[in-house]
């Protein structure tokens, strides 16, 4: 993909199975805080997969795409301190300040420097176009508060992994396994089909005794197996009898009967994450039960780059191997036929001059 003088090559959203290369300007620095980063692997996002084939209905309006990003800082502004050209990095998804009150407590995907929800590649969210990871450069506007230097030892597509899906993963059950140290732990996996997966690996890492995952795909059962997980093909069903309550549950199905399952085989005084908010409305939710029991269920986006250091010391130390939940690697130029594929989690990489 050969870039004109000022423009580069931008994978872009038209509709659902629709995408291009557009032709767009170079993003320039406009501050001395800020970072220009050239994507070297792009990992796929679990939602963007149902964004790519229309299961979540986006506006007809073009927008950039992908947003877990590993790179090399291409030029910094004068104020920048923590990163230099040719070094490799991982780029939050999030946009954050890493000054404002949210941010210096750890509320990271709640920065109030930017309109809410901003992020790369999902521009719809928050009403500004950030860019996107399948491109050329990205612009990086708080250099210093988001990137995150790469350790020689960790693959550029685990640190792009780690930039959202695996940092997810691994706050699931690291916060409840504080709290129950040793506890076994029930994955209830499905369409957020990567979270789940690193949700295992994570809860292996830190000392759950047993680890549980259910699924209704034969592919994310074996690698949950394979992963150390005791992996049990479920359907969710209305009135799925519950065989153990656990006191770390995470709900990584996405879907109505799998969230009421998790929350019915949290045990009393224990914790449920959810991981998505596919289920906007529905009845059926135990809540008297949940009362009764005492237990905690916790929903929201992950808190991207306060997650990222405990994560990425994992993959450094070797705790934890996230390569093992990556199953495809294909080049940029290939985004536009593979990216509403249904593997697990696909990392494209920048395809090499020829």
């Amino acid at each position: 993909m050969a870039i004109g003088a000022g423009s580069m090559q931008q994978f872009t959203f038209l509709g659902p199975h629709h995408f291009e290369w557009k032709e767009v300007p170079v993003p320039q620095l406009e501050n001395a805080g800020q970072a220009i980063v050239h994507p070297l692997a792009v990992t796929r996002c679990d939602l963007d997969l149902y964004i790519a084939n229309g299961s979540i209905r986006m506006r007809d309006s073009p927008f950039a795409f992908g947003h877990e990003i590993a790179g090399e800082v291409t030029d910094v502004g004068d104020n920048v301190c923590t990163v230099s050209p040719g070094d490799r990095v991982i780029v939050p998804f999030q946009i954050n300040c890493g000054t404002c009150a949210n941010c210096l407590t750890g509320l990271t995907n709640a920065c109030t420097s930017v309109p809410a929800y901003s992020a790369y590649g999902l521009a719809q969210s928050s009403g500004r176009e950030w860019g996107g990871g399948l491109s050329d450069y990205v612009l990086v506007p708080f250099a210093d508060a988001m990137l995150v230097k790469i350790p020689d030892t960790v693959s550029l597509p685990v640190a792009a992994a780690i930039s959202d899906n695996a940092s997810d993963g691994y706050r699931t059950v690291a916060e409840p396994l504080r709290d129950y140290p040793g506890a076994d732990v029930l994955i209830v996996g499905g369409l957020a089909q990567s979270v789940g997966l690193f949700a295992v690996q994570a809860a292996r890492a830190l000392g759950a005794k047993r680890v549980v995952y259910l699924d209704f795909d034969q592919d994310r059962l074996a690698q949950a197996k394979a992963l150390g997980a005791e992996a049990v093909m479920t359907r969710y069903e209305p009135d799925l009898p519950v065989d153990h309550q656990f006191l770390v549950t995470v709900d990584a199905s996405n879907l109505p009967y799998g969230l009421v399952h998790a929350l019915a085989s949290t045990a009393p005084c224990g914790v449920c994450t959810g991981v998505s908010a596919g289920v906007q409305i529905m009845d059926g939710l135990p809540l008297f039960e949940m009362y009764m029991k005492g237990i905690t269920y916790n929903i929201s986006r992950v808190h991207a780059r306060a997650e990222i250091d405990s994560v990425l010391e994992c993959a450094r130390c070797g705790h934890i191997s996230h390569q093992d939940v990556i199953t495809t690697s294909v080049p940029f130029s290939m985004a536009a036929e593979t990216i509403a594929d249904p593997d697990s989690k696909i990392v494209f990489v920048q395809d090499q001059p020829s």
